[in-house]
């Protein structure tokens, strides 16, 4: 990405996949790719320089849009500071109800923590899914479900219902960020604090 300066402030942000106006001349699209930087900066031309310090995951974060500046010679792109997404949910008002926007109290933005819940849901039922035929089968014919089947959905009910709790405790969006934070050990097994639904071997 660049940026063309005029009189020290940024006057437009030319992709470099075509030619450019600058004043009284016409530059072709070559001016991005085969000039040097010195050179297009002597016209006005830089290359936007993105600081990303304040950048945060947005899993976690509501990230702002970026700001340009010029000084020092050179243009930069820079985030402002990041707000953590809400964990609860965000309910209707009674004045949204009234401006028929929707239902006093119904979920108007779900909170993070509902949908990283609502993934350990989703995650848990697919394994879950895998042996359901086992529960139809003996619904249907009174064969019994092998007792490794049945530890094993006991087990994913269990860790399932470990993890929720985990979220839910969870005091604040750093907290939540540990708890799925992947670690390492000295056998090369990667781990993370919140665990995995367990998986039939």
């Amino acid at each position: 990405m660049f940026a063309v300066v005029e009189s020290g402030s940024i006057i437009s942000y030319p992709k470099g996949n075509k030619g450019v106006k600058i004043g009284d001349y016409n530059y072709p699209p070559a001016v991005f790719t085969l000039w040097s930087e010195s050179e297009r900066n002597a016209i006005g031309i830089y290359t936007v320089e993105i600081d990303e310090t304040n950048k945060k995951d947005d899993v976690w974060y509501i990230n702002t849009d970026i700001t340009y500046a010029f000084g020092s010679g050179k243009v930069t792109g820079s985030y402002g500071t990041a707000t953590a997404k809400k964990h609860a949910d965000t309910l209707y008002t009674q004045a949204d109800e009234d401006n028929g926007l929707g239902t006093k109290d119904d979920v108007k933005v779900e909170g993070l923590k509902t949908i990283l819940i609502r993934n350990v849901k989703l995650q848990a039922e697919s394994e879950l899914s895998q042996t359901d035929w086992y529960v139809t089968r003996k619904a249907e014919k009174s064969t019994a479900i092998p007792s490794a089947i049945t530890t094993h959905r006991d087990a994913v009910r269990t860790k399932q219902a470990a993890m929720e709790t985990a979220i839910t405790n969870a005091s604040d969006t750093p907290a939540l960020e540990t708890l799925y934070t992947y670690t390492i050990d000295s056998d090369g097994v990667m781990t993370r604090p919140l665990g995995e639904i367990p998986t039939l071997e």
